[in-house]
């Protein structure tokens, strides 16, 4: 058991090549060929210092609650450069039964048409810098932060989530079917 005496761990993240990290007070912006992923750590209770293609990772205090959150910044940072170097790309699929949907993009909006026969568009919003493609029966939404890519997607799932009525009979929708690393 894991008590408040021991010492506090240090964890360093290290960058592979043509990858750089530039931290401003507690925002951490990691660059990289395909763009750049910004994350603030205001309310994450852990030091944050860059040194050359390093970055050294320290909790605050000796508790067990700060030296786990290591971990999580560590996921933290290998998803940012993940993204930067490699991107993240999330498929949707357009599912009908009766009402041919059409799915349209129009500035940072998703614009679903025709759902269940319904007269007006259904809205979802983009987050952050992602790509949105329609290509056929699919969506494709890419980009280099995991948290914008798979909020948009999931965005774009909620917003034709059948209500009042059972949605075992009534599959119509666009879903998340794939998701990868990599462009």
């Amino acid at each position: 058991m894991a008590t408040s005496t021991e010492a506090a761990q240090e964890t360093s993240v290290s960058l592979p090549a043509g990858v750089t990290a530039n931290l401003n007070g507690r925002m951490l912006a990691v660059k990289g060929k395909l763009g750049e992923a910004s994350k603030n750590f205001d309310k994450i209770n852990v030091n944050i210092s860059v040194s050359g293609n390093k970055i050294v990772l320290s909790p605050f205090s000796k508790k067990k609650k700060d030296n786990v959150i290591i971990n999580t910044v560590t996921s933290i940072l290998n998803n940012m450069v993940t993204g930067v170097t490699k991107g993240y790309t999330y498929k949707v699929k357009v599912v009908y039964a009766h009402f041919p949907i059409t799915v349209k993009t129009k500035g940072k909006q998703v614009l679903v048409e025709n759902f269940v026969g319904e007269r007006s568009p259904r809205v979802s919003d983009i987050v952050g810098d992602c790509k949105v493609t329609v290509e056929g029966d699919d969506v494709i939404v890419k980009g280099v932060s995991v948290e914008d890519v798979g909020q948009t997607a999931a965005n774009i799932e909620q917003a034709t989530k059948i209500k009042r009525k059972d949605q075992r009979v009534f599959l119509d929708g666009l879903y998340i079917y794939h998701k990868e690393k990599g462009s």
